[in-house]
């Protein structure tokens, strides 16, 4: 009996042993198969760019053509009324100045096709104000037509300038008829030179002028109609928007959000327009307009700005999530002027000397969380690739928002460089910098507000092995696409203060803030 009982359990045993194991194994299965499934990346916060508003903001400078009559008078405004024979560029080279842009870093050119005074720089069907007229190669040149085709065959973008205000046409002044006009010469620039990049409007007109009005939406349409990878510059976009100077600087606290229907070009309030909105419903960043040289048009008597001018142009326009965009006017022989070149190349040289080696490419990075925890597609470490389409992205619903970088030895900087994935909208409202000092104390070496595409901050020299780059508050959970440190041995850094600006939004919008330990080392 006995021997028969413990022959049941026995077997039972067996028959259960191997049902508790398959019971586990498809547990495991099914929890492995669970974390093994990739997180997809978090929301995009709106507003956010267009692929034209992208592909533009990635140029990062472009450089500016003020070229016409103006450049024969010695004149900035044109009145209008100059002969048209006075232009002829006897040496006019359009691979030139796409070369000297193409060589000096710039993504794209943009030509004054018609400037304030109507000449047109190319043969309009619309008037006899035009190359058609003047004694450059017998009435027969046309320079958009050549700088299109220089432009397009060493593979970088092309934009035009077509001045609403005319001081030559009798159509000005004249509501109905002279918009009519300038969509026809517009239609002419936006179907006869193949792929415009840019369109550039202004509201510029001098006082005492004839009252307009400009259809500022149907010329819109039509350029988006004609030329719909193209963006489009006006002091209120749609697309770009002007920086609310003529200096090339932009405010330290930048958006890209920006509220359209609070501006009006030619009436826009500059201080507004240089630091954007970061309420704003809009994608509109800004263009940092700047000329080389004090006037606008070439000047026989003026000189050009030294390369560390330019650089610290660069810093406040580049630097602060904004497009440079930097003219370089030829001059009368139809060249850009070697003291111009020289200066550009030393920019040139300048930048490269900086900027072409990420003084963190070899360091350790850790994160106070990773978004998915293990998924290597938010890994911190991909900070230290120059693309702003891989990011680190921290785990939801967390107050810290730090990343730890270990040099693996001493490093001297003075440059800080930070990158947001701006396709996933613009998130950084405040951020700081803070290193790790000879006593084993955190120390904070500057404060920021506002990353957007780019972010450079200049600052006394410091020397460290470990860096602690903290997000203070956020639109929502911070993305960091791109973390670099530099040492710029050129610019003299004075007056470096807390750039913090403040920020200010409404109560009802919800903002997450980092209250971060600062005795706390990072365990690298």
């Amino acid at each position: 009996m006995n021997n028969k009982k413990k022959t049941t359990i026995t077997q039972t045993q067996k028959l259960t042993k191997p049902i508790y194991q398959i019971t586990f194994l498809i547990l495991l299965t099914l929890f492995s198969s669970v974390n093994s499934l990739v997180k997809p990346p978090p929301l995009p916060i709106l507003p956010l760019p267009s692929a034209s508003q992208l592909q533009w903001q990635l140029g990062n400078m472009a450089l500016f053509l003020h070229f016409g009559p103006n450049t024969f008078t010695d004149s900035e405004w044109g009145t209008g009324q100059a002969d048209p024979s006075v232009f002829n560029p006897i040496n006019f080279d359009a691979t030139q100045w796409v070369r000297v842009a193409k060589d000096s870093g710039f993504s794209r050119v943009i030509l004054t096709a018609k400037h304030h005074d109507g000449f047109c720089l190319w043969p309009s069907d619309y008037t006899n104000y035009s190359v058609r007229s003047s004694s450059w190669r017998n009435g027969s040149g046309d320079v958009v037509a050549e700088l299109a085709k220089a432009a397009r065959d060493a593979g970088i973008g092309f934009g035009l300038y077509l001045s609403p205000w005319d001081r030559h046409d009798v159509s000005y002044g004249k509501t109905l008829e002279y918009n009519e006009f300038y969509m026809g010469q517009m239609t002419e620039l936006l179907t006869s030179y193949g792929e415009i990049k840019e369109v550039w409007l202004d509201g510029a007109k001098g006082e005492g002028e004839k009252d307009m009005e400009y259809f500022f939406d149907s010329w819109f349409s039509l350029i988006h109609q004609l030329q719909p990878g193209a963006v489009i510059f006006s002091d209120a976009g749609p697309d770009t928007r002007w920086v609310g100077d003529e200096a090339g600087v932009a405010a330290s606290t930048c958006w890209s959000l920006f509220n359209r229907s609070s501006a009006k070009i030619g009436d826009t309030d500059s201080e507004y327009s240089r630091g954007g909105d970061p309420l704003g419903r809009d994608w509109v960043p800004a263009e940092c307009d700047v000329s080389i040289r004090p006037g606008w048009f070439w000047h026989a008597s003026e000189a050009p700005k030294s390369a560390r001018t330019l650089l610290d142009i660069y810093y406040k326009s580049s630097g602060r999530n904004c497009l440079l965009l930097l003219n370089v006017p030829p001059n009368s022989s139809g060249l850009i002027s070697a003291e111009d070149i020289k200066v550009l190349q030393e920019f040139s040289e300048l930048r490269r000397s900086i900027f072409s080696y990420n003084l963190a490419i070899n360091a350790l990075v850790n994160a106070s969380s990773t978004r998915g925890i293990s998924n290597s597609r938010f890994d911190p470490h991909n900070v230290l690739k120059e693309n702003i389409y891989t990011y680190w992205a921290p785990e939801e619903n967390q107050t810290d928002w730090v990343l730890h970088l270990n040099l693996q030895e001493l490093v001297s900087f003075n440059v800080l460089q930070v990158q947001e994935p701006i396709h996933m909208g613009q998130r950084v409202i405040e951020f700081h910098l803070e290193i790790l000092n000879g006593n084993g104390e955190w120390k904070k070496v500057i404060n920021g507000t506002t990353v957007g595409y780019q972010r450079l901050l200049q600052f006394p020299t410091v020397e460290s092995q470990y860096l602690r780059f903290v997000v203070n508050k956020s639109r929502a959970d911070p993305l960091i696409s791109h973390l670099g440190i530099y040492m710029d041995q050129f610019s003299v850094i004075s007056n470096i203060s807390d750039t913090s600006s403040r920020t200010y939004f409404n109560s009802s919008q919800v903002l997450r803030q980092t209250t971060y330990n600062h005795s706390q080392i990072a365990s690298l």
